[in-house]
């Protein structure tokens, strides 16, 4: 699943892969064949949430 901020360039956006049992893989929206990271769902959503709260200083 790609964020719809990404664009047709990959934009600086990721891609995570729902629906695998326990856990969240997260990659590069510009670099599908490199690493990914696999989060915790518990972690993933907690993430997220803290996100949407603006719970993290905005990217200069």
């Amino acid at each position: 699943m790609k964020s719809s901020f990404s664009g047709d360039d990959g934009g600086d956006c990721i891609e995570v892969a729902p629906g695998i049992p326990d856990a969240v893989p997260v990659r590069d929206s510009k670099d599908p064949h490199g690493p990914v990271v696999i989060f915790p769902t518990g972690g993933w959503s907690s993430f997220v949430a803290a996100l949407k709260n603006g719970e993290f200083p905005a990217a200069v």
